[in-house]
């Protein structure tokens, strides 16, 4: 890594989403959402870039290195939802990423919501790594900073993985799963809860 994770801010935007883009290429979700393999890298870079705007980093809890090799983009309890204003911001970008499939994002999207825990929680909604730099612990790195507050102050945190293969890095670090989320006509993905680790424990 190049020195020690950081919050991002809204500078590291595009950078960070060109990262995420390459990382999530091949995601499962992304694939059903975004079919079109030749413009699929671009048009998640775009999704992610006006996510990372409208709706993460305002909160302050998203964090990425010094290359912007990966990000973990978290969402502090109460701000995981997107209200209509930040929707209504970002809709022409959402539009030219998902194109014809902006219905089947939406449906995507509102059947993992309905799965959301109501109790307050930190909500990581995405956490990648460039495929070149991933296997030297940056994904582990760029979850310690809230995973190690929430357990100081006792909050649970959440997150969908939508890789099965990505359970046991999460299981890693005290996440379980908690059930599995089919989507209609595409893959499954698994929410995930991390209770908060007890203060005396080592």
């Amino acid at each position: 890594m190049s020195g020690p994770v950081r919050v991002a801010n809204q500078a590291d935007a595009r950078p960070l989403a060109a990262s995420l883009a390459r990382a999530f290429y091949d995601d499962p979700v992304m694939s059903f959402l975004i079919p079109h393999e030749p413009s699929r890298r671009r048009r998640i870079a775009q999704y992610f870039e006006v996510a990372l705007k409208i709706q993460h980093l305002p909160h302050g809890g998203c964090y990425t290195d010094n290359d912007r090799a990966g990000g973990a983009l978290w969402d502090p309890p109460h701000h995981w939802r997107l209200r209509f204003g930040q929707i209504l911001r970002g809709s022409p970008q959402m539009v030219s990423a998902f194109g014809l499939h902006v219905p089947r994002a939406l449906r995507v999207v509102s059947t993992i919501e309905r799965r959301h825990p109501v109790v307050p929680h930190w909500y990581l909604a995405v956490l990648g790594t460039d495929p070149i730099h991933q296997g030297r612990g940056i994904g582990s790195a760029l979850l310690a900073p809230v995973l190690e507050r929430c357990d100081r102050d006792g909050m649970g945190a959440y997150l969908e993985s939508s890789k099965e293969s990505n359970i046991a890095f999460y299981r890693r670090h005290r996440f379980e799963v908690t059930g599995e989320i089919v989507l209609r006509g595409g893959p499954t993905v698994w929410p995930m809860w991390r209770e908060p680790r007890p203060p005396d424990s080592s």
